[in-house]
């Protein structure tokens, strides 16, 4: 990641068998120098624009596509407030399948995970019950025929198929399958938040202004310091 090259560095003790004495020194990249968007950046909902991670796109692919360099791809990390690529970049759909097949077993992937609410409304069209809250097997409702002898509830299911409910109590539920719930998580991190490429140039700025050490005893230069020697001759 180009991100590297922007971080200062450290003189620090040489920790190699062949040194020839204490006072060695090797110098390294500096990876606990952090920044983060300047105040004004991160309050302002105007310098961002909802981005959409792909299938299968990569934060260089992501960054030459919106900025014209894959270089840039740490600006599309730290915008998105991605701190864990591994855990917050979505997989394409090949290692996703590959991910859940290792993590339940082939034989496992179309076994419940959890069970959620459907869309319920009334027959005037007024939300009775939101979908997507994760529920027990067991949950039920009381139906349209608790309030109406001829009151008739619809279920709106994301297949596009309608449930329709005359009864007493009704279960308005789904099952979501292993591999389902694996998907639905994986979706859920596609849409990030991405510079606007007017702002670029000034984040750049920013990003080094704040990287770059300010003057004390162990200061060398702008991008390089020194470290007590705690190594005894």
């Amino acid at each position: 990641m180009a991100y590297l090259r922007q971080l200062p560095s450290v003189v620090y003790p040489s920790p190699l068998s062949h040194k020839n004495s204490s006072k060695d020194s090797v110098i390294i990249t500096n990876l606990f120098r952090k920044a983060k968007l300047r105040n004004w950046l991160s309050d302002s909902v105007t310098v961002f624009n909802k981005g959409y991670i792909s299938d299968g796109e990569r934060p260089d692919t992501l960054a030459d596509e919106l900025y014209g360099s894959p270089d840039l791809d740490f600006v599309v990390i730290l915008c998105a407030g991605i701190t864990n690529i591994t855990d917050q970049w979505p997989l394409s759909s090949k290692d996703l399948y590959t991910y859940s097949e290792n993590k339940y077993g082939i034989s496992s992937l179309n076994e419940i995970h959890h069970y959620e609410t459907i869309e319920v409304r009334d027959e005037k069209e007024r939300l009775i019950m939101p979908s997507g809250k994760v529920v027990d097997a067991s949950y039920q409702l009381d139906g349209p025929r608790k309030r109406s002898l001829s009151a008739t509830w619809k279920g709106y299911k994301e297949s596009g198929e309608v449930e329709i409910y005359k009864a007493e109590t009704i279960s308005p539920i789904i099952g979501i399958s292993n591999y389902e719930y694996e998907i639905s998580k994986n979706e859920s991190k596609r849409e990030i938040d991405v510079l606007d490429k007017r702002y670029v140039s000034m984040f750049l700025q920013d990003l080094k202004s704040a990287l770059t050490y300010d003057r004390s005893s162990n200061y060398i230069d702008d991008n390089l310091i020194n470290t007590i020697n705690s190594i005894n001759p």
